[in-house]
């Protein structure tokens, strides 16, 4: 479609190129503009815009569209699917460009931010007209008022409402053997501010775990080699920023000036890595929001110990918030996800992925489900209630930026009223200390504000701000009046001619309108004597116009009535901008009250939600204490379970696991597992796992009772993958990853290990496996489930006091294998693979063929006896070539059952053919 006041067109189109191509490219900053010598003066202005920010993309504005050009608008256009054009010329050669519209900006910002890009967004800082006063040729002033990163942005349509978007810092201070590591995590959307230290072994683990949209460091420290490992595993999320805005030195500084305090005394004390970290974060913030300031929280410390520590491996292994394949549909937190509340959903992601190892704090949010599990009536009001509470926490951002607009005061407005209702519903109970803590909170939000913003708001809220209408009417007097002027002129004008024809007795007089003279009062010629015979009509009457049969007139009243209604609509819109702003710094000087409020609100959601899975589920609430226990009754997959119901209604088998540590011993169990392929180890070892999790998270869990001393450490090792991209085969990454919890496990770990050494020839993988568990029984004396097919490794029980060993149970029926996933003391004699390939549809020959070659390799002692398979070659041949059997002549135990129709059959004629068989059959054995 063609764009006004251009000589060119702008058109939606597609591209040809590979849209996982344009996924996988990394965001590279785009290539230096060009020089600007001779260029036009509006591309004189881009250019020194596009330098001051050339890694990122410049959304430059033209009037209603965002125009991007050279490299820029080659990105985008391969990106977003747009047509790429061209405008002018510039040292000769054609200018690249294309566009995106300003009121559909979000939709293309999502695509470019999803594909890791950032965007520079350039406003018209001033009024075209404006810029013409300076002369013809003048260029509107334009400058960038933010930039767009996926680790800042903060618009409703690009956020996830149940998943937090981290911006995150990394701080590095050099001293001592080793340098001193923090990392600093911000939520612009919400204001949480939270800052922790790390160490390089658990760096990765613990970025992972707060799993930011972004990760900004020094450049010194981007281009560490030692860092190098960790970075890669992160992709592209991670970039340089200049080093001085992570001196841990003045850090001091830019904090106070951000926050506007004269000391950080108030805030606790820092380490000097976790200084450098606040600073950079802080510093971040303010060059991506150029001149507006979020409303964070001060800087709170994350203690590591407080968390329970799972590793990258692990969290992939466990599928905690995203399967393997990065869906979200299948993970852990899908399955338990009950809550009705955008903050509610971030507040869960957070436990789950944190549990904590205080046994008391557990406790206190093990007392708040129980709680709500209890009291399932005032649990389903309280989540009616909640249901209706937006997202206030995001919409104070958005306002405290200065992108908010009446919808966001009308979301405060609405949720400080939930939040008293669900205040009334609680306060007067007698409640567990979270939920007493959090009603607290609730009810010491501003009441004053909450009744201004309900007094001040229309009920239809328009999305913009400029459009105006959101005042309720009856707040403002003045506006009220406006309002009259601007719809209701006709019916005021007409009143006053009411008026003006009683007072003068004229019944012909008429207030007119034209452009020439504005409203205008018409008599007709024979009565102008009563508007202009005396002075005193004279000195009221202002004579206008004299027509050949009528004289026109105004009054002082009138003009300033028609100067009032000229001006009804911009001046309404001045007013109502006016309140909109009292009411904005209104909202903004409550903040901390406001962001403490929602946080509230999420417990609560989260705290009824989980009693909801609870009691939907069948789960039961563990005991959760200081000891070695581990001591499961009854439990289940909670993913597993669900699918299991849902897609082929069957139910989930339950199983025991037991590895406290014995009367006689200091230290927890060992499980040694054999049994079949598809007989349930790997979906055994990941539930026992994710009862841990759950239950320090403090949830309720998919058992029938559950004793666990708390886990520091939780380990996993299962499944196979490679890592090509850094020279790993799928058995090295085994190692490393095995490498990784035999040098790390306690004796309050929790390890999950499955067919260790699989991925090597078989005595190598045997021996690796088998010092493998020597190694966690005898040093790391941890908890552990261990998983392997190499049955003779189930020796070792006799030899370690705290192996047992168990197997999953399974039956034979008529050559077919059933597995019945149930947990038995002792070992499995073999593994049922041959039976599992069967099943998976090989063909019939190449199982026949296992068959015999298991057959053989199992008779006695293995030497030789590849040698002797290797001469049957080729091995399918007798399959192939074997002529089908002939079919065999029935007997005649299977004619007389053919012959018999139960439906027809009397009782006692049934009878008398049971006898019959019987006498057939045993004539068949003699």
């Amino acid at each position: 479609m063609a764009k006004k006041g251009h000589g060119w067109r702008f058109r939606k189109g597609r591209v040809l190129n590979d849209e996982t191509l344009i996924a996988a490219r990394p965001a590279e900053p785009a290539a230096p503009p060009p020089a600007n010598a001779g260029a036009t003066p509006m591309m004189q202005q881009y250019l020194e815009i596009k330098a001051v920010n050339a890694d990122s993309l410049l959304f430059y504005r033209m009037g209603d569209f965002y125009e991007l050009f050279f490299e820029d608008a080659e990105i985008a256009s391969r990106a977003l699917g747009i047509t790429l054009t061209k405008r002018g010329k510039h040292q000769g050669d054609d200018i690249p460009m294309c566009g995106v519209p300003v009121h559909a900006a979000d939709d293309y910002l999502q695509r470019l931010i999803g594909l890791g890009h950032r965007v520079a967004v350039c406003e018209q800082m001033e009024d075209p007209a404006e810029a013409k006063k300076r002369g013809s040729k003048s260029v509107v002033r334009r400058d960038v008022v933010r930039l767009v990163t996926p680790g800042t942005i903060t618009e409703e349509k690009l956020l996830d409402p149940a998943q937090a978007n981290y911006l995150m810092a990394l701080g590095r201070v050099k001293g001592g053997d080793e340098p001193s590591l923090a990392l600093a995590w911000i939520d612009i959307s919400t204001g949480i501010f939270r800052v922790a230290a790390t160490s390089a072994d658990r760096l990765l683990a613990d970025i992972l775990r707060i799993d930011p949209r972004e990760l900004v460091m020094a450049e010194t420290v981007y281009h560490d080699p030692a860092l190098r490992p960790v970075l890669d595993a992160l992709g592209r999320i991670a970039g340089p920023q200049p080093t001085s805005t992570f001196d841990s030195a003045s850090a001091e500084m830019r904090l106070t000036r951000f926050y506007g305090v004269a000391t950080l005394d108030g805030f606790g004390q820092f380490s000097r890595a976790e200084l450098s970290a606040i600073a950079g974060a802080v510093a971040y913030v303010e060059k991506t929001q150029v001149s507006e300031r979020p409303p964070l929280g001060r800087p709170e410390r994350d203690d590591e110990s407080r968390s329970l520590f799972i590793d990258p491996a692990t969290r992939a292994n466990l599928e905690l918030t995203r399967t393997l394949s990065g869906n979200r549909e299948g993970s852990l937190l899908k399955a338990i996800d009950r809550t009705v509340t955008g903050a509610g959903g971030r507040l869960l992601a957070e436990r789950l992925t944190a549990p904590l190892t205080d046994p008391s704090v557990i406790a206190e949010r093990l007392d708040s489900v129980s709680f709500f599990l209890a009291e399932p009536s005032l649990r389903d009001q309280l989540r009616e209630t909640l249901k209706g509470v937006p997202d206030f926490a995001r919409a104070l951002s958005r306002i405290a930026l200065n992108r908010g607009g009446p919808r966001d005061l009308g979301a405060l407005s609405a949720g400080l009223t939930a939040a008293r209702e669900a205040a009334g519903l609680l306060g007067a109970r007698d409640l567990p200390a979270e939920l007493r803590a959090a009603v607290e909170k609730i009810e010491a939000l501003p009441g004053e504000l909450a009744a201004h913003l309900d007094r001040a708001l229309a009920d239809e809220l328009p999305l913009l701000k400029r459009d105006g209408g959101f005042v309720r009417a009856g707040y403002d007097g003045e506006l009220d009046e406006m309002r009259a002027l601007r719809d209701q002129s006709r019916r005021i004008i007409a009143g006053m001619e009411s008026d003006l024809i009683e007072e003068t007795g004229i019944r012909s007089l008429k207030i007119r309108h034209n452009n020439v003279l504005g409203y205008y009062i018409e008599v007709t010629a024979n009565n102008a004597q009563a508007l202009n015979g005396s002075d005193e009509a004279k000195a009221r009457f202002i004579h206008r116009q004299t027509m050949a049969s009528a004289m026109r007139f105004t009054t002082t009243e009138l003009a300033e009535l028609e100067t009032k209604i000229a001006n009804a609509a911009d001046r309404a819109l001045g007013i109502e901008l006016g309140v909109f702003e009292r009411l904005v710094a209104e909202v903004v000087a409550a903040s901390d009250a406001l962001r403490a409020g929602a946080a509230a609100l999420a417990v609560l959601d989260v705290s009824a939600a989980l009693a909801v899975l609870a009691e939907t589920e069948d789960y039961c609430r563990p005991q959760v204490d200081d000891s070695l226990d581990f001591h499961i009754e009854g439990g289940r997959h909670p993913v597993v379970e669900q699918a299991l119901r849902k897609q082929l209604a069957e139910p989930f088998v339950a199983n025991d696991c037991d590895l406290s540590p014995a009367e006689s011993a200091k230290f927890g169990a060992i499980w040694l597992l054999t049994g079949p392929n598809m007989g349930g180890k790997s979906t055994f070892l990941r539930q026992n796992a994710l009862i841990s999790v759950l239950a320090q998270m403090g949830s309720f869990v998919p058992a029938r009772q559950v004793r666990l001393g708390v886990v520091d450490r939780l380990f996993s090792r299962v499944g196979a993958s490679d890592d090509l991209a850094r020279g790993r085969s799928t058995f090295m990454v085994e190692m490393v990853e095995t490498a990784a919890i035999l040098n790390q496990a306690g004796e309050r770990s929790l390890v999950i290990l499955d067919e260790i050494g699989r991925g090597t020839a078989t005595f190598d993988g045997l021996s690796i496996a088998w010092a493998a568990v020597e190694y966690l029984h005898e040093h790391n004396r941890c908890r552990a489930l261990f998983a392997t097919h190499f049955h003779e490794m189930t020796a070792l029980s006799e030899k370690l006091g705290r192996l047992a060993n168990v197997t999953m149970r399974v039956k034979e029926f008529e050559g077919d294998v059933i597995f019945l996933h149930e947990i038995g003391k002792g070992a499995a004699d073999r593994s049922y693979g041959v039976q599992v390939a069967r099943l998976a549809g090989l063909p019939p020959a190449v199982v026949e063929r296992a068959r015999a070659v298991l057959h053989e390799l199992e008779e006695g002692e293995t030497t030789g006896k590849a040698a002797r398979l290797v001469d049957d070659l080729p091995l399918f041949t007798a399959a192939v070539r074997q002529e089908p059997e002939k079919p065999k002549k029935p007997d005649r135990l299977s004619q007389t059952l053919a012959g018999l129709n139960p439906d027809e059959m009397t009782p006692r004629e049934a009878l008398e053919a049971l006898y019959r068989l019987k006498e057939e059959a045993g004539r068949q054995r003699s």
